[in-house]
């Protein structure tokens, strides 16, 4: 089937009692036995499991072309998962701009369980002369990276680690299994913040983590989901279901709306550099286009007179909402080096777009008026 198709229907059981078209949403914390103490239902408490959740999980592994997903309640739960899976003293080799909560993550909860390096994944010798032989676990792979959407060749690096017998997970929140496949390319698990386009309308918490087949570590994380408790509720798992259904379109919206105001953008003489996988000028333009099908709704831009400008800018916005997150219908502009404080490589006259699904003529009014 195709992608619009799994989307809608992967995730949806119709109700055998009443027949209803949409999966009902199941709160109950627990679940019936039966008087030889079995489940017949199947769900024994929800923490474990739960219907919602379970047809939220089964739409992510068949969207991602994976053998089995795991719903977590952040994105950052779902990292936290693969991270703790892993033996104490692995070294994990991960991107040296990835996503900053998970980097502080990394920092704050595993530094003395995991040794973690650092580097610029889009540089494939500084990737093979950083793995050390006999501990390194795992390639941490963010494609394009937030904030300043860089591309790391996702085949190339799976090839390196499966010579060394490394995993590689991606986070692939930025492009969504419509527009990347990074299990297609060799990857053994994908990850994502659900929070995002998965919801895609800015009102439920979550993570993803999917498999490319069944494993040890694999099964480890799925121990790790049920005796942790980081998992969604049954609401949340509903409400990721319902945005699922239309993600195929929505990501479609989100790209056009992008690619015509990254072009904007890189006219404006104001406008120092645009950080945007979909330019020809983005160093990576050429791996981008071999293993994305769009280059999705994020963008990142420089003001050329500096912080100060870029604040303004922010503050000046009509339309764009200045917020935190991405992935949303609505247009969110964040100036980013504030948020990740005063340890950011981000640089200080630089704003991230996540351009949502409004008219893109009144998005590319709101820039020029605040641009000047």
């Amino acid at each position: 089937m195709k992608l619009e198709t799994i989307a809608i229907h992967a995730g949806n059981k119709i109700d055998p009692t009443t027949k209803a078209v949409i999966q009902p949403l199941t709160l109950s914390t627990t679940f019936q036995r039966d008087e030889d103490g079995n489940y017949p239902g199947g769900f024994v408490y929800s923490r474990a499991d739960n219907p919602n959740r379970q047809s939220l999980e089964n739409v992510l592994a068949k969207l991602e072309g994976g053998f089995d997903a795991c719903a977590f309640a952040s994105g950052n739960a779902a990292g936290a998962a693969l991270f703790q899976s892993l033996e104490p003293g692995s070294h994990v080799i991960a991107a040296d701009d990835m996503y900053h909560g998970l980097k502080a993550l990394i920092n704050q909860v595993f530094p003395n369980i995991l040794d973690v390096d650092y580097i610029d994944l889009s540089d494939l010798e500084a990737i093979k002369a950083a793995i050390k032989p006999h501990t390194t676990k795992l390639i941490w792979i963010e494609t394009p990276s937030n904030p300043l959407l860089k591309v790391a060749d996702i085949r190339a690096i799976c090839e390196i680690a499966s010579t060394h017998g490394i995993k590689v997970c991606c986070d692939n929140t930025f492009a969504s299994p419509i527009f990347q496949r990074p299990l297609e390319l060799g990857a053994d698990f994908v990850m994502y913040s659900s929070t995002k386009y998965f919801g895609g309308h800015s009102d439920i918490l979550g993570g993803a983590m999917i498999a490319a087949e069944a494993s040890a570590l694999w099964a480890q994380v799925r121990n790790i989901q049920s005796l942790s408790g980081a998992v969604p509720s049954p609401f949340d798992c509903y409400m990721t279901v319902r945005g699922i259904k239309t993600l195929p379109y929505r990501m479609r919206g989100h790209a056009a709306n992008a690619r015509e105001i990254a072009l904007f953008l890189q006219r404006h003489p104001k406008v120092e550099k645009v950080f945007y996988p979909g330019l020809e000028s983005h160093p990576l333009h050429n791996v981008a286009r071999e293993q994305m099908s769009d280059f999705g709704g994020m963008l990142s831009f420089t003001l050329a007179e500096g912080e100060a400008a870029a604040r303004k800018v922010a503050n000046a916005m009509e339309i764009f909402t200045q917020a935190t997150s991405l992935g949303g219908v609505e247009s969110l502009l964040e100036h980013r080096a504030s948020v990740e404080g005063p340890a950011s490589k981000t640089p200080k006259n630089l704003l991230r777009l996540s351009v949502g699904l409004e008219a893109v003529d009144d998005l590319i009014d709101d820039l020029q008026q605040a641009i000047g």
